[in-house]
């Protein structure tokens, strides 16, 4: 799922719908409605009922807008396109998993050894 270079998700654990809005975009409104249409959109829901986007509910909205606004699909083509995109996407993924997992282990080795290098100075 690509987004436009320029488009930048900020890194948190949750957004509110507002924030979505305007990350990507969309009206509230066409948030919802597309909550409803497209049951891959699952947003957490507080207890007050509102609701916490993900980043992977931004990456599949900002998805959908793409299929919707720019490839000009409509609902039920861009319904039949999500899970095809999506499974590319985790393929894509599997094959930068092993290069992520020696990136988080040097990161951690280099922490480490900072951490010991503190302890000796």
């Amino acid at each position: 799922m690509e987004r436009k270079k320029d488009l930048s998700i900020p890194e948190k654990l949750y957004y509110k719908i507002g924030e979505v809005s305007q990350i990507t975009g969309v009206e509230p409104y066409v948030l919802r409605y597309w909550e409803s249409e497209f049951k891959i959109v699952t947003p957490v829901r507080t207890n007050s009922q509102q609701r916490l986007y993900r980043k992977k509910d931004l990456e599949l909205i900002l998805e959908i807008k793409k299929l919707l606004y720019e490839e000009k699909f409509t609902i039920a083509g861009a319904k039949r396109r999500l899970p095809k995109i999506k499974a590319q996407r985790e393929k894509q993924l599997k094959l930068e998993l092993p290069e992520r997992k020696y990136q988080d282990a040097i990161l951690r080795v280099k922490k480490e050894l900072e951490d010991l290098r503190g302890l000796l100075s």
